[in-house]
């Protein structure tokens, strides 16, 4: 059974990101997903965020009682840019079934990820798509290194495999929610209990 990697900022992680997980968990029969924050996301540097501590946090408190959800703060601990060549390397050295999460939106512009040709050789990829999204292809930067298998599904020259999967949309986002907590708003049912507390008490987000 592979393990999927789940990157971002997670500022703070909601239930959309849970629901996504799950999903994915499920409909590819994975053992755990590691949700992984980033210190800083190469092409998100300009925006602020909580504390990699708190973000850790509301990672942990809300995944608590999933026993297939992990959190990892490899991209924390090492300090400056995480980039995920970097993070999916190491996983290769415990794992050698990997799958990699990715929004479509992101997919769409791998080509300007650091050392985006070499992740296909350590890590399958899921593209999450909105419902009813269709596939128009891959990326002009993938062109001639992968094939169709079938509406959903592209095989790498490496033997990797490119899976786009329709997630449920969730209409929630972090910079939602951390607008509504600047304001003063409720965020209730965006995010799990645990963590809307955890935002109240810490006054996350108000400034």
């Amino acid at each position: 059974m592979g393990v999927g990697l789940f990157g971002g900022t997670f500022d703070p992680v909601h239930m959309g990101h849970l629901r996504i997980a799950e999903e994915v968990r499920e409909r590819f029969s994975l053992e755990k997903i590691y949700f992984i924050p980033a210190r800083v996301q190469p092409l998100k540097q300009q925006v602020r965020t909580a504390g990699a501590d708190d973000r850790v946090r509301m990672i942990e408190m809300a995944i608590r009682n999933n026993r297939f959800f992990r959190t990892s703060t490899v991209e924390i601990k090492r300090g400056g840019i995480s980039y995920s060549i970097d993070t999916v390397k190491l996983f290769s050295r415990r794992f050698d079934d990997i799958y990699f999460l990715v929004g479509m939106d992101a997919f769409a512009d791998i080509g300007l990820w650091k050392g985006y040709r070499e992740l296909f050789f350590y890590a399958h990829f899921i593209v999450m798509m909105r419902p009813g999204g269709k596939v128009e292809g891959l990326p002009g930067s993938l062109k001639g290194e992968a094939q169709p298998v079938d509406d959903s599904t592209w095989e790498h020259v490496s033997g990797k495999r490119i899976y786009f999967h329709a997630i449920t949309q969730l209409d929630i986002s972090s910079t939602t929610i951390r607008e509504l907590s600047k304001n003063g708003k409720s965020i209730k049912y965006l995010v799990p209990y645990s963590v809307e507390r955890y935002i109240m008490k810490r006054g996350l987000y108000i400034n």
